[in-house]
C-alpha cells in the first residue's frame, strides 16, 4: 500500500457542490470550429496541431476553463506545462478571469518549476535534504571548471562549455554518469569521469542544475511506484505547451504521467490522466538544446488512440505574410500538411531589399523604420530587426546611433546574471545551504576582507581531509593550521553567515534578509562609497533586487482562495495539494529566482540608446530568430538573408540542420502581422575582409508575386563571365531575387603601413596599426580601432586609407 494511499484521490467527480449555471456558451463563444472541438474533446490523448498565430492560448484557457466549470474537474487535478514563467503565468490570469481564485491551486507551470514542487517533497528518497540549490548555467559552468582542472583537462583542446554540454546532452538523455561511458567518443574518454566527479560535487553540496531537475523526477517514478501512482492520480488532466520543444526527458516525464504501464497500477487501477498537447512541428528550432522534433511527429504512435486537431486560421498575419510563409516551409519533407489562412485580406507585398554590405543594409533598415514612424504607419515599438547571429547586431547599432533610431538590444547581460545581482544571490544561497560550496567560496572575499587565496586552499584542504563542506570547515577554521589573523577574518564571516541562518531559521521573511545581508557584509557600503559611475548603476541594481524580493514577498503573503465560494474548503484544499503559491521563506524566493528563464527576461533584457527612448514610440527591438519565437511585431525585418548566414554555413550540407533553419526562417516570417521586409547584403565583412555570400535558397523558395524588390543588385562587383551574368541576372529576376553573389571582390593597392600609422576604415572608423604580417597581396594588418576592438585586415581588399 503506498504511503500516499490515505489521502483523498483528485478525479473528476469530487464531492458534490451546489450547481452552477452553465457557462459552456460563453467559453465556446468567439472560436472557430477546430478550436472548439479541441476544448470539447473527452478521452483519448489528443494533438493539436497549432499554426503560428492561430490562437493556440486561447484554447488552452478555455479548456482548462471548460474542464472546471462545465466538466467539474477539480482545479487541483489540473497540470498545465508551458515553457516560460510568463506563460504560465498569462494563462492563470486568463483562467482565473473565469473561473475565480480556485485558479491559483492549478498547477500551471514550467517543466522545471512543476518537477521543483515535486522534488521538494519527494527527493529525500533519493538522500537530498528538501532545501536544494539549484545551481544556474553559471553555477554549473563554475563547479565545471573546478572537475575539469582536477582531471587536468586542457581548456584549448576541451573547453569547459564543451564537457558541460556533452554531460548535459547525457541528462536531457536520461542517460546517468555510470552509463555514459558509452558515449564518449574519440578525444572524450575523461567526459565520463568528469561526469561522474560534477555529479559528486553537486551531491556534496546538496546541489541539482537544471538538468537533474527532469532527469531525477523521471527516475523518481520509475524507481518508486507509489510516488509515480500517487502524481498519476492527483493530475487528472495534463496539457503541454509548445510540445515541439520538448526534449527527450520531458517527452518520458510526460509519458510516465499519461502513457499507460502494464502491471504497475493498483488493483483499483484507474484510467491514465487526460492529455492534450499543443504544438507545431514548423516551429521546432531549438535541436540545439536538446529538443526532439520527433516527439510531436510520433505522438499517434507514443500515445494509442490519440486524436489530431489542426489549427490552420491565423489571427496575427496578412495572407501574404502566410503565404510566404506556407511557401518557404512547404519545402521541408516528412511535415504533417497544414496550410495557415487569414481572414485578414492580402496586406501589403513583402518588400525585399539587396544591398551592397551590412552597413548599407543597415542604412536601409533605419530609414525604412524612420520613413515608417515619420508617416504614422508603424511606430518603434512595434518593429523588429531580426538576425542569424548575435555578431550581425553592431552594423545595426552603429547606424541606428547616427541615425537616432531608438533601439534596444535583446540577448544583452541580464539582470540576474551582473556581477552585483548573482554576488548577493551566492550570500543567499549559502545562508539557506552551507553546504553550497560554489557560493560560499564566490564571497568568501567578496567586498574585500583580507581573506586570501592561500587561505581558501587551506580550508579547502582541511575539508577534503575531514571529508566535510568547505561551508563546515569555515567553521573549523582554527582547526586548518592557518595563522590566528587569517583565522579570525574566516571567523567572523562565518558568524556574520551564522546569524542569517538564525534569521532564516527564525522565519525571517526573504526581503529582510536581503536588506540585513547587504548592510552586515559590507556589500553596499563599498559601493555607495565608490566614485566609479558603474558602481552607481551597481547600487541601483541592488535595489532593484531588494525591491523584487519585497513584491516576492508581498505576492506570496497574499490570501491565495476565495473561502467564501461554496463548497471549496481552504483547509481540505490546501492540505491536499500544497501551498499553490510560495511562501515568504527566503528558500522560496532563491527557487522562483532560480527558475527565472531567458524568454521571462525579453522585457528588461534590452538595452536602449541614451535618451532615446520615447513613452509614445518606445524602442526597436533588435534580437536573434532563436529570440523572437513567441512573438509578433507590426513591421519585421528579416536580415542577412543569404546562404552561409541564413541558413547558417554550419548546416547547409545536413538535410536536418538545413529544414531546421527553413523552420527557423518560418518563424521569422510569421512574427509580421502587417510588414515584412527581407534583405541581404552582396559584401559582408568576416574577418578583417569582404565575405561574398550568395542570395539565401529560401529566397528563391516565395513566389515572385508575393515580393516587391526595391532592389536587385550590387553596382560594386566584378563579373566572371559577363554571358552567365546576364543569364543568370534574368532568371533570378524571374525568380523574383536580386543578384547572385558568384563575385570577385574589388581588388585595392595595397597601402604600405608601419606599425603606429594611423589609418580610417569605410567601416570601423580610425584606428591605429599594432601589428603586421606577411607580404604583397597577402599582406595583413591588426588595426585598433578602439571600441571596435582589434581586428585583422586583409591589406589588398580592405577599404583602408592612410592618414
Amino acid at each position: 500500500m503506498s504511503e500516499h494511499n490515505h489521502q483523498p484521490t483528485l478525479t473528476d467527480e469530487p464531492a458534490p457542490r451546489p450547481r452552477k449555471r452553465s457557462r459552456a456558451k460563453e467559453l465556446l463563444a468567439g472560436l472557430n470550429d477546430p478550436q472548439r472541438e479541441a476544448v470539447l474533446h473527452r478521452g483519448s490523448p489528443l494533438l493539436v496541431v497549432a499554426g503560428a498565430g492561430s490562437g493556440k492560448t486561447r484554447v488552452l484557457t478555455r479548456r482548462i476553463a471548460y474542464l472546471v466549470s462545465e466538466r467539474d474537474a477539480h482545479p487541483g487535478s489540473i497540470l498545465a506545462i508551458t515553457f516560460t514563467n510568463k506563460a504560465a503565468a498569462e494563462m492563470r490570469h486568463r483562467v482565473a478571469e473565469i473561473i475565480g481564485n480556485r485558479a491559483r491551486i492549478m498547477w500551471v507551470s514550467t517543466f522545471h518549476s512543476a518537477c521543483v514542487r515535486i522534488l521538494r517533497a519527494e527527493i529525500h528518497r533519493f538522500g537530498y535534504a528538501r532545501q536544494f540549490s539549484i545551481y544556474d548555467d553559471a553555477d554549473a559552468k563554475r563547479l565545471m571548471q573546478l572537475v575539469c582542472s582536477e582531471l587536468g583537462l586542457d581548456p584549448k583542446k576541451h573547453p569547459v562549455r564543451q564537457v558541460l554540454n556533452w554531460v548535459s546532452n547525457c541528462k536531457n538523455d536520461l542517460v546517468d554518469h555510470e552509463a555514459a561511458r558509452s558515449r564518449a567518443a574519440a578525444g572524450q574518454e575523461l567526459y565520463p569521469e568528469a561526469y561522474a566527479n560534477y555529479q559528486r560535487r553537486l551531491r556534496a553540496a546538496n546541489a541539482l542544475d537544471f538538468d537533474d531537475l527532469i532527469m531525477l523526477t523521471v527516475h523518481l517514478f520509475q524507481a518508486f511506484p507509489e510516488v509515480w501512482e500517487h502524481y498519476r492520480r492527483r493530475f487528472r488532466h495534463v496539457l503541454v505547451d509548445e510540445y515541439q520543444d520538448t526534449n527527450h526527458a520531458q517527452y518520458v516525464l510526460i509519458r510516465e504521467l499519461c502513457g499507460v504501464r502494464e502491471g504497475e497500477l493498483a488493483a483499483d487501477e484507474i484510467d491514465p490522466p487526460e492529455l492534450m498537447v499543443v504544438g507545431d512541428s514548423d516551429q521546432s528550432i531549438y535541436a540545439f538544446r536538446g529538443a526532439t522534433i520527433r516527439n510531436i511527429l510520433d505522438f499517434a504512435t507514443d500515445f494509442p488512440g490519440a486524436r489530431t486537431v489542426m489549427l490552420e486560421q491565423n489571427y496575427r498575419s496578412t495572407q501574404t505574410v502566410l503565404s510566404a510563409a506556407n511557401a518557404v516551409i512547404s519545402h521541408n519533407e516528412g511535415r504533417p500538411a497544414k496550410n495557415l489562412w487569414s481572414a485578414a485580406g492580402d496586406g501589403d507585398r513583402v518588400v525585399g531589399y539587396v544591398a551592397d554590405t551590412e552597413h548599407d543594409e543597415a542604412q536601409f533598415v533605419a530609414g525604412e523604420i524612420q520613413d515608417l514612424a515619420a508617416a504614422g504607419t508603424s511606430t518603434y515599438a512595434d518593429t523588429a530587426v531580426f538576425y542569424r547571429t548575435n555578431a550581425q547586431s553592431r552594423a545595426f547599432e552603429e547606424v541606428f546611433i547616427r541615425r537616432g533610431v531608438p533601439y534596444k538590444v535583446v540577448g544583452g547581460v541580464r539582470f540576474y546574471e551582473r556581477k552585483e545581482v548573482r554576488d548577493v544571490i551566492a550570500y543567499l544561497r549559502a545562508i539557506v545551504n552551507r553546504a553550497d560550496d560554489v557560493s560560499v567560496r564566490r564571497i568568501l572575499n567578496v567586498p574585500k576582507r583580507g581573506i586570501g587565496d592561500r587561505a581558501e586552499a587551506a580550508i579547502e584542504a582541511f575539508a577534503q581531509r575531514e571529508s566535510i563542506s568547505f561551508g563546515d570547515a569555515l567553521r573549523r577554521a582554527s582547526e586548518s593550521g592557518l595563522a590566528a589573523a587569517s583565522v579570525r577574518r574566516l571567523q567572523a564571516f562565518a558568524d556574520m553567515m551564522d546569524e542569517h541562518e538564525e534569521l532564516v531559521a527564525g522565519g525571517t521573511p526573504a526581503h529582510e534578509v536581503v536588506a540585513s545581508i547587504l548592510g552586515a557584509s559590507g556589500y553596499l557600503a563599498e559601493l555607495e562609497a565608490s566614485n566609479d559611475p558603474q558602481d552607481q548603476t551597481r547600487v541601483e541594481n541592488l535595489a532593484e533586487f531588494l525591491a523584487v524580493a519585497e513584491e516576492f514577498v508581498t505576492s506570496a503573503s497574499a490570501v491565495s482562495l476565495d473561502e467564501t465560494e461554496p463548497g471549496f474548503d481552504l483547509a481540505t484544499e490546501d492540505g491536499l495539494l500544497g501551498a499553490p503559491e510560495p511562501d515568504p521563506s527566503l528558500a522560496a524566493f532563491l527557487e522562483r529566482i532560480a527558475l527565472v528563464s531567458d524568454a521571462d527576461q525579453l522585457g528588461s533584457a534590452g538595452q536602449a540608446t541614451d535618451g532615446a527612448e520615447s513613452q509614445s514610440v518606445g524602442v526597436v527591438t533588435l534580437m536573434t530568430l532563436h529570440t523572437a519565437k513567441g512573438l509578433e511585431f507590426d513591421t519585421v525585418f528579416l536580415t542577412g538573408c543569404e546562404d552561409g548566414i541564413l541558413p547558417h554555413q554550419r548546416t547547409v550540407t545536413d538535410l536536418d540542420q538545413l529544414a531546421e533553419e527553413r523552420r527557423l526562417t518560418y518563424v521569422g516570417i510569421t512574427r509580421a502581422r502587417k510588414r515584412l521586409y527581407l534583405s541581404r547584403a552582396v559584401s559582408r565583412s568576416a574577418w578583417g575582409a569582404p565575405q561574398h555570400n550568395p542570395p539565401s535558397r529560401f529566397l528563391a523558395e516565395i513566389p515572385d508575386r508575393l515580393l516587391d524588390w526595391r532592389r536587385l543588385g550590387s553596382a560594386q562587383t566584378t563579373w566572371r563571365n559577363t554571358s552567365a551574368t546576364a543569364r543568370y541576372r534574368e532568371r533570378n529576376k524571374r525568380d523574383g531575387f536580386g543578384t547572385r553573389i558568384d563575385t570577385v571582390p574589388v581588388k585595392r593597392d595595397v597601402p604600405e603601413l608601419t606599425v603606429g600609422d594611423r589609418v580610417l576604415h569605410n567601416a570601423f572608423g580610425l584606428g591605429s596599426v599594432v601589428a603586421l604580417h606577411g607580404s604583397g597581396a597577402k599582406a595583413l594588418a591588426d588595426v585598433d580601432f578602439g571600441s571596435g576592438g582589434v581586428r585583422r585586415l586583409a591589406l589588398q581588399f580592405a577599404p583602408l586609407e592612410k592618414l
